[in-house]
């Protein structure tokens, strides 16, 4: 009995043995780790799983990326500084390397975009290339692909067609120095104030208005407490899929290849999503009671110009009123 005993247990390591040396020849020679900020229901969360799968197959499973959504890996800044030390390896970032490439603030300017075409146009074309060289260069960051934004619309409580409309308007801005100074040239009295605080600014009447991608207006429930969703779309933007430059130079020149591919595979596939995400939220936030006015573009744009090129780094103005020609 003790013998047989011995038989089997040496039988079932011997099974273990060949069973995690079967695993082990099937694991990613590279693992790469990549952290954002969005939910699992964001596109941009669904076009990095697209990546990773795409890498995946690329490379016959031999590079894997591991996707962290809800800043499970950090905060936007906190990944920026790790992919430059090499300790994280991949996220989604934008206007935010402006503070180590000045170029990045092109990625959103107010009024700069006057559809989606115009900024593909510039994020694909030349000022797209300097913008991303820079960022490699400056930041040690590689941008790798880039993601469509919804444009930013000014919601209120009663209709806001022209700048002239906006006079006493109390408008909630984030804490960014470009956009108070072109509400206050559009005539409005615009407060920086977190995020977070927000609705229930909104509820008491401490402010009168705020300005998002219908996107965050549905998500933190703004119909609530908001009545119209004024189409000002007074900032387009991208935000780029990047990978730390000391990651990158570890893959090898196929891997780097595919990594690339794939990231490209990806955009293609957010744009699909985002297409049909900006539709379908129109339609619910209409459903949630929410009215959608029509406004004079182009007479907030014309007011918008001076104090976008009197705000923005003198190192950057020439190709900001490149442009803003090339409307």
């Amino acid at each position: 009995m003790t013998r047989r005993l011995k038989i089997l247990a040496a039988s079932a390591l011997a099974a273990a043995l060949i069973g995690f040396a079967g695993t082990h020849a099937q694991a990613a020679d590279v693992t790469l780790k990549l952290g954002h900020l969005a939910n699992e229901d964001n596109i941009w969360h669904k076009a990095c799983l697209k990546f990773a799968e795409e890498v995946a197959r690329l490379t016959d499973g031999k590079v894997e990326v591991q996707v962290f959504p809800n800043e499970t890996l950090g905060k936007e800044i906190d990944l920026i500084n790790g992919m430059q030390l090499g300790t994280v390896d991949m996220t989604i970032t934008g206007e935010s390397l402006q503070n180590w490439a000045p170029k990045a603030a092109l990625l959103a300017l107010p009024y700069a975009y006057t559809s989606l075409k115009q900024m593909d146009a510039v994020a694909s074309g030349p000022i797209g290339k300097e913008i991303e060289q820079e960022i490699l260069e400056k930041a040690k960051i590689r941008p790798l692909a880039y993601f469509a934004r919804g444009p930013r619309n000014l919601t209120s409580n009663r209709p806001i067609k022209s700048p002239a409309d906006l006079n006493g308007l109390k408008l909630r801005v984030p804490n960014v120095p470009l956009f108070v100074n072109v509400w206050n040239a559009l005539g409005a009295q615009p407060t920086p104030m977190a995020f977070s605080e927000v609705f229930t600014a909104l509820q008491n009447g401490t402010i009168d208005a705020q300005e998002n991608p219908l996107a965050l207006i549905k998500s933190a429930s703004f119909f609530e407490v908001q009545k119209y969703v004024n189409l000002t779309e007074h900032v387009r933007s991208w935000i780029y899929l990047a990978i730390g430059e000391k990651s990158f130079a570890k893959l090898t020149p196929d891997e780097q290849k595919a990594v690339q591919e794939a990231a490209k595979t990806a955009q293609a596939y957010e744009r699909q999503l985002f297409l049909a995400d900006e539709d379908k939220l129109t339609g619910e936030l209409k459903a949630k009671g929410m009215t959608f006015v029509e406004v004079d573009k182009a007479a907030f744009a014309a007011k918008a110009k001076d104090a976008v090129l009197a705000s923005v780094k003198e190192e950057i103005r020439p190709t900001v009123e490149k442009i803003f020609a090339g409307q």
